[in-house]
């Protein structure tokens, strides 16, 4: 049966659940924290039987089809009691909760908090997810020893998952070098080889890590080489890439590829960094490796938004 009348009739009634099904339509039918450091649960400031919730928003999936979702927005420190432990621990799930009384429960929305902070005590120390039919999103889980009345950070595991994180991919390609080889030292990593192998770029502010591949395409090898190359992003080395070449009479091309993951510190967020290539021999190899015009460098840097 289709729900009449559609939004936005002018002149229409419009049921509650009509607006709940659009915030589900734009949510693309996920749920979960806004932004990356959104909803936040942590030790109060000055620890003791409870926690905190910090500032964000979140979607809330209705837990019945044709519920559609909810939205909620957190501002200021929430403060949320943790019952304390006795002669044995305890693991609780905090979670964000809302319970519209069409589907389940008997809260009063002209009176009481129909979306709330909500503790389930006493769950499996693994758990991750809250209990079938309850229409709420994960926030953290709050691990306490025996006979515990104080919670700080380290009992507490953050669950929280994005609703619909972002991501955005850039592509940066410098196309040919002057002739430079790699120099004869062994043991010894060449910074910046070759020579204006280095890309610039923005982090995005919302940016938790990227995944980045780096290919040098073109390099003209002579003879029998052993070397490895890597990529530096923000002072942090990345994965060795080798490469290994029996004796070669003439000289000819080859590819290698740098792969890594990279997190984003929160000072880095928001601002400009660097990538370079660097370069060294791993043995007395007599071979040689250069670049020239004919080289390429090919970053693609891959951005994505996460929980901090």
């Amino acid at each position: 049966m289709l729900i009449q009348p559609p939004l936005m009739v002018t002149g229409g009634i419009h049921p509650a659940r009509a607006l709940r099904m659009m915030i589900r339509d734009l949510s693309r039918g996920s749920q979960g924290v806004t932004e990356g450091g959104d909803l936040k649960v942590r030790a109060t400031a000055t620890p003791g039987p409870g926690v905190r919730v910090g500032n964000g928003s979140a979607i809330v999936r209705g837990a019945v089809f044709g519920q559609g979702s909810y939205t909620q927005y957190n501002a200021g420190d929430h403060p949320v009691p943790i019952a304390p432990t006795g002669a044995t621990g305890r693991t609780d799930l905090i979670c964000l909760r809302v319970e519209d009384p069409e589907y389940e429960g008997n809260r009063d929305p002209v009176k009481d908090d129909v979306g709330y902070f909500h503790v389930i005590p006493g769950v499996s120390a693994t758990t991750t997810t809250v209990p079938p039919g309850m229409t709420a999103i994960p926030l953290a889980r709050i691990t306490q020893p025996p006979n515990c009345a104080t919670v700080n950070d380290s009992m507490i595991t953050d669950l929280r998952q994005l609703a619909n994180p972002r991501r955005e991919r850039r592509v940066r390609l410098i196309g040919g070098f002057g002739y430079s080889p790699i120099g004869d030292q062994v043991g010894v990593w060449q910074a910046t080889w070759p020579s204006g192998a280095k890309v610039s770029f923005d982090v995005p502010a919302w940016a938790t890590k990227a995944s980045v591949v780096t290919s040098l395409h073109g390099l003209r090898i002579s003879g029998s080489v052993f070397i490895g190359f890597r990529q530096v992003i923000a002072g942090v080395i990345g994965n060795e890439a080798q490469m290994d070449t029996d004796a070669q009479t003439w000289s000819s091309r080859a590819d290698i590829s740098m792969v890594d993951e990279f997190w984003w510190k929160p000072e880095q967020r928001g601002t400009t960094q660097t990538l370079t290539v660097q370069a060294g021999r791993y043995d007395h190899s007599v071979g040689s490796i250069d670049v020239n015009g004919n080289t390429t460098l090919v970053s693609d840097i891959d951005f994505v938004e996460g929980v901090y």
